[in-house]
């Protein structure tokens, strides 16, 4: 039996959930049965990359200079001229976008080559509130125009499908929910010497750690992070908090840092690829983004048995059980999500508890296996649907 030939468009190869998404079902799927290559922009930045990784892996990769993640006419008509003429040349069975631009302009592509299936996977919709109303609607306008031709839409999360409907994008028929998920393997290791790691960031090991992890960018809200700390420091003087990632905010979050004399309280630790080591360090896991998917960080601190208390944004009330793995506050709400830290802080049983049941919710809901297997079931239900002759 001839292979099943899958691409996969994305804007931008930077270290993000649905970058790590792509990549990991493109490693994962059976390759007895698929083919799977990736289509990439070129560019990356200060949040870090996944193209040598994504190459050192073994996942066939082409990046396409056109394909820019700001809207530019001259390169998104090429962009789409060039993935059609690639289409066309290496007859993929199916095309599966990820993220806005290469979304829209991946579908527009496969549309004009006649792939067979066309598949776009949401990590969270490129419009959204905060957004200036003319690109938002801009977006909501190029997305009705794909949804037409598009087979299915996963989202990563339920609200994400609510979102979608209610700017009229497609039908609920078309929507399908497949939680972006993890490699439980690489957070279940409790041989981390988390003394040594904490002794390495210049933490003392003996006292509480709060942390996240995520990119210095105005979506994960990295201001309310700080003003947290300050609230937090007021009544717990030896906690330490350590942001864990970078970004295109790194400046301007030094300075704030400095102007709030919170050097050596806060730690930015930058890029790591040791993750699941650098979450086993936390005492208590926090999320200040403004907006999400649903973001695998949750289910990576889980995974590892960390309390987490979130922004309740999109998919992040789908993971959390108020009270029981973890807790929500709404964006913005600094005041309520110092209270939950410092009661967990105060409470080891409490967080014990919490981390317990947290890593059940990992292994129940978010396991890389499971999800990869209903990517396969979809892709296989719409080429006999289409029926495509493999």
């Amino acid at each position: 039996m001839r292979k099943i030939k899958v691409i996969h468009p994305i804007t931008r190869l930077i270290l993000g959930g649905a970058q790590q998404n792509t990549m990991e079902t493109c490693a994962n799927l059976n390759p007895d049965r698929y083919e799977a290559e990736i289509i990439s922009g070129p560019e990356t930045g200060t949040e870090g990359e996944l193209i040598s990784e994504v190459r050192e892996r073994g996942i066939p990769l082409t990046i396409m200079p056109e394909l820019v993640r700001s809207p530019h006419p001259l390169k998104d008509f090429r962009a789409v001229q060039k993935m059609a003429a690639y289409f066309r040349t290496v007859k993929p069975q199916i095309v599966h976008t990820h993220s806005s631009k290469a979304g829209i302009l991946g579908r527009m592509a496969a549309r004009r080559a006649g792939v067979p299936v066309i598949i776009h996977t949401v990590h969270g919709w490129g419009h959204h509130e905060r957004q200036n109303p003319l690109y938002r609607n801009l977006f909501i306008r190029l997305e009705k125009r794909c949804v037409r031709y598009t087979d299915k839409l996963i989202v990563v999360s339920y609200l994400n499908a609510e979102k979608g409907l209610a700017d009229s994008i497609g039908t609920r028929d078309l929507y399908t929910t497949i939680h972006s998920s993890i490699n439980l393997d690489d957070f279940t290791n409790r041989a981390w010497d988390t003394a040594a790691m904490k002794k390495s960031l210049g933490l003392d090991p003996g006292k509480p750690v709060i942390g996240t992890v995520g990119r210095l960018s105005p979506q994960k809200n990295p201001r309310d992070f700080i003003q947290v700390a300050e609230r937090v420091l007021k009544s717990k003087p030896d906690a330490q908090f350590v942001f864990v990632g970078d970004g295109p905010m790194r400046p301007e979050i030094e300075e704030e840092i400095r102007a709030a004399g919170l050097e050596g309280r806060i730690r930015l630790a930058g890029l790591r690829r040791d993750i699941p080591q650098m979450l086993s360090c936390f005492d208590v896991f926090i999320l200040t983004s403004l907006w999400e998917g649903l973001p695998r960080v949750i289910p990576q601190a889980m995974s590892v048995g960390v309390p987490v208390v979130a922004n309740a944004v999109d998919g992040v009330s789908e993971v959390i059980r108020e009270g029981i793995n973890g807790y929500s506050v709404q964006p913005g709400d600094v005041s309520r999500m110092t209270e939950h830290i410092l009661h967990l802080l105060a409470n080891e049983s409490a967080r014990s508890e919490m981390g317990s049941q947290g890593r059940k919710t990992a292994e129940t809901d978010f396991s890389l296996k499971n999800m990869v297997a209903r990517i396969e079931e979809l892709y296989e239900d719409l080429l006999r649907q289409k029926k495509v002759s493999v």
